[in-house]
């Protein structure tokens, strides 16, 4: 560890808002204003402490004192906000500071003060071909040999590589001295032997894939019968489902109906009615869905953006185009949070137009929903918007022609099979705030367009993010400097069994607050019912699970603090991170973890969603989601299980290669 100049004296600030968002360069430039105030003022004193060289002082009575400020023991500082001790010495990462402070104490005294910088991070392995770069410890997938264990790269002239159970990929002329080698563990040859080893040369790395999907699958051996043979089965499923896409895309190519060309009159005096101002990304996204409408072949496209980015606006738009063209809408959400929301959004926003919006979900009353079917089959109803409940058979749009899909990955199985049906007769529309693998390869493979809206609108700031560990005082604290701007909070508690102790213990330090409480576990009725509070400002502070990731969108709600940030997926984190700063205030997120349970994958979650703090990050977070925690049924059931087996990066290098092969003519279509 580096360290550099001794110094005289430090200043350790308090784990609180204020001093988080000054950051270190607001101390530096205001040190001997602070000093003063620290000296002379109740509030500065009880959150700055001063330590100098000489003072007498207990080291117990120092860690008091740290605790006090918010900071939390750790064997090992990763972050700002937390301290580890060693014998004599404290070191200390002040929120105020960019280096850790080493404070060395001579019996009940500071004898010395220095500053250490963080250790620097392991340099990155070189990236080979194909841009791919693995980590010791990963899963990775041999193209020849299956899956094993990567163990890092050895050299020809490295004494260990004499083992007898090591093999290399080619032949003898390839291993000569000086040669490097990816090196992968598989399984024993036998019980109790030691594990085979296969050496790939580098430059060979097109052979090898990360392996996405199973948290602990199966290890291979090598020459074994079990690879050759699930490679098959799995060549086979990607065949049969590139058989199957293309076929249901041959039948999309085949389908004619008449372009959609709407009413431009109308179309324009709707988006003229628009409350924002139109980002240069919506314009584009809505321009390429009305091309694609106008168009005499069905659409099937992606509309990726990220949380209150617009996508609704240019989703409106486009419904829209297909009422005025005579066609049905629908609009099919995972929940009925999403459902009540986009049901306000969409029929405030066609208020002043002549369509008609209903939506249907498991609150409406039987009588209302009776009504509902009756005159969707009719024909009066425009646009529906609803649940699942929306693919039932007894509900009939005869003229529906057009299907908006929020948040496709969140559907079970069942519905992503009546989906795949679907795109051979309607236009679609699928929207998604962090692209998911299935998506990303549709697209990429040329079968779905994909639209981005990821500009922010004008009026957006970037959401700040405090990545800290867990402490009762910052979240009160947090609570309160947002409710003293007249804001309201939510604090995410991702365990049910123990939300209405946490809700309590912030009533308890918060008496005048009203706090109210969502989960899944509610009955809709009671869970909508708080919402609708909270919604109207009856309450301050809402302690909820994740149900809140998807479906809100309230505008005063700018303070996020999520108790124990490793239970969320870096995705799903990101998602959340989106509900709050929707309005031109500045909001805070707090993710909070425990600082003696952080394991390296959840402190690589943790600092991804610390770098991605740009709005719109959305894409590139879907991209380190799935490197980080994999994927699971890519379309269906029918192809989960192959996936699972090979990997989601095999399955989908196959899944190209017979697409290709398909489309250059080489087969025929079943």
């Amino acid at each position: 560890m580096k360290e550099s100049n001794s110094e005289k004296r430090v200043i350790i600030a308090a784990v609180i808002p204020t001093f988080l968002e000054r950051g270190a360069l607001w101390f530096a430039e205001n040190e001997e204003r602070v000093l003063r105030a620290a000296k002379t003022q109740p509030w500065w004193q009880r959150n700055i402490l001063v330590l100098e060289v000489g003072t007498a002082l207990k080291l117990s009575g120092l860690l008091r004192r740290l605790g006090d400020l918010g900071y939390q023991k750790s064997q090992t500082i990763i972050s700002p906000g937390e301290f580890a001790t060693l014998g004599d010495t404290i070191r200390v990462s002040a929120i105020n500071r960019a280096q850790i402070a080493r404070i060395e104490f001579h019996g009940n005294t500071i004898e010395a003060i220095t500053d250490e910088e963080f250790a620097a991070p392991p340099p990155k392995p070189k990236k080979k071909s194909r841009e791919i770069t693995f980590r010791e410890g990963e899963y990775v997938v041999h193209l020849d040999h299956g899956i094993g264990i990567y163990r890092g790269t050895v050299s020809a002239n490295n004494e260990s590589i004499t083992n007898k159970r090591i093999r290399t990929f080619e032949k003898d002329p390839l291993f000569v001295e000086g040669h490097e080698f990816h090196v992968i563990e598989y399984a024993a040859p036998r019980r109790g032997a030691p594990p085979d080893r296969l050496l790939v040369p580098l430059g060979q790395e097109k052979r090898l894939s990360l392996y996405i999907g199973f948290e602990h699958p199966t290890i291979h051996r090598l020459g074994g019968q079990l690879w050759p043979n699930t490679k098959r089965k799995i060549k086979a499923s990607a065949d049969q489902f590139a058989r199957e896409l293309l076929s249901i895309y041959a039948k999309r190519e085949g389908k004619e109906r008449p372009p959609m060309h709407g009413d431009r009159a109308m179309e324009t005096g709707f988006a003229d009615a628009f409350p924002f101002i139109e980002t240069p990304a919506q314009t584009r996204a809505t321009a390429e869905i009305i091309a694609d409408f106008e168009k005499p072949t069905p659409m099937d496209r992606v509309l990726a953006g990220d949380v209150g980015f617009g996508k609704t606006e240019v989703a409106m738009r486009a419904a829209l185009r297909a009422v005025l063209s005579g066609k049905q809408a629908a609009v099919l959400a995972p929940t009925t949070i999403l459902v009540e929301q986009h049901s306000r959004t969409f029929t405030e926003r066609f208020s002043d137009f002549p369509v008609r919006v209903a939506a249907l979900s498991r609150l409406t009353d039987s009588k209302s929903e009776k009504e509902i079917i009756e005159s969707l089959a009719r024909g009066r109803i425009d646009i529906i918007i609803g649940t699942h409940r929306l693919l039932s058979k007894d509900v009939a749009a005869p003229k529906l022609g057009f299907l908006i899909v929020d948040e496709e990955q969140r559907f079970g199985v069942r519905q992503k099979e009546h989906f795949k049906k679907l795109r051979s007769e309607l236009d679609i529309l699928s929207l998604s705030a962090t692209p998911i693998p299935r998506t990303l390869s549709l697209t990429l493979a040329g079968l779905r367009g994909m639209s981005e809206v990821n500009d922010p609108l004008p009026e957006r700031i970037a959401v700040k993010n405090f990545v800290l560990p867990f402490s009762e005082d910052i979240q009160i604290k947090a609570i309160k400097e947002e409710l003293a701007r007249d804001g309201q909070v939510y604090v995410l508690h991702n365990r049910v069994e123990t939300i209405s102790l946490a809700a309590r213990k912030i009533q308890e330090s918060l008496p005048d607050a009203a706090i109210g409480m969502i989960h899944g576990r509610m009955d809709e009725k009671t869970l909508l019912h708080e919402l609708n509070r909270f919604r109207e400002k009856k309450t301050d502070v809402l302690v909820a699970t994740t149900i809140i990731e998807n479906g809100l969108d309230f505008s005063n709600v700018n303070t996020l603090i999520v108790e124990n940030a490793t239970r969320l997926g870096l995705a799903q984190a990101y998602q959340i991170r989106g509900r709050i700063g929707r309005g031109d205030r500045q909001a805070f997120a707090y993710f909070l973890y425990p600082a003696q349970h952080l394991t390296p994958e959840a402190r690589e979650r943790l600092e991804t969603l610390e770098a991605f703090e740009a709005l719109g990050s959305g894409y590139e977070i879907a991209l380190r989601d799935l490197e980080m925690r994999g994927a699971g049924a890519i379309l269906g059931k029918d192809q989960s299980g192959a996936v699972q087996k090979g990997g989601l990066n095999l399955y989908c290098q196959l899944l190209s290669d017979a697409l290709e092969t398909l489309k250059g003519g080489t087969a025929e279509l079943l």
